[in-house]
């Protein structure tokens, strides 16, 4: 039985399970939204909720804590000056696990780590040009639903009428050739 073990091991040892947590953090806050498997989501979740709570107050103390486990600094400034005010008068719960299927290799649950105040940058992409949005037609193009109705009614195909075809031209009989002149037996 395995009775008070306080994190999953995730099957690697100390080191490597630890710069595992710290990359998976920093990309976190970083994008705001990842996908992995559902072990390693809910051992990022319990590490990554614990540095919003210290970043909620901007001390150099918290921050020496936090850039212990984020050691990029424009991430670790991110944190402290968007990230935290966004959950200030939140008291926990700052991350979201969503259940996305499983993995098609291994069939591993996969799920969706994101923090609860993310938003989709669908408007951001559309103004960059990235992909472009599917812009409605201006109401002048838009045809009223009676139009529709009786354009509807109309045959789908229209008979065409039979055009008479031109006799083909006729082709020049050849002469017949000329019979070869036999030689003059002596």
């Amino acid at each position: 039985m395995n009775h008070k073990i306080g994190y999953n091991k995730l099957n690697r040892v100390s080191a490597h399970r630890k710069a595992l947590i710290k990359n998976m953090m920093t990309v976190l806050f970083k994008h705001e939204r990842i996908v992995t498997t559902k072990a390693k989501a809910i051992e990022v979740r319990r590490n990554a909720e614990k540095l919003i709570t210290r970043a909620k107050e901007d001390t150099v103390h918290n921050r020496r804590l936090v850039e212990r486990k984020i050691r990029d600094e424009a991430i670790l400034a991110k944190l402290f000056k968007d990230i935290a005010p966004r959950f200030k008068e939140r008291t926990g719960g700052y991350t979201r696990i969503l259940k996305i299927g499983f993995r098609k290799q291994d069939a591993a649950d996969m799920v969706v780590l994101e923090l609860v105040d993310y938003k989709l940058d669908t408007e951001k992409k559309a103004k960059k040009g990235d992909k472009p949005a599917k812009a409605e037609k201006p109401a002048a193009e838009k045809k009223p639903v009676a139009k529709k109705a009786a354009e509807a009614k109309k045959p789908a195909v229209e008979k065409k009428v039979a055009t008479p075809k031109k006799p083909a031209p006729e082709k020049k009989a050849k002469a017949p050739a000329k019979p070869k002149a036999e030689p003059k037996a002596e």
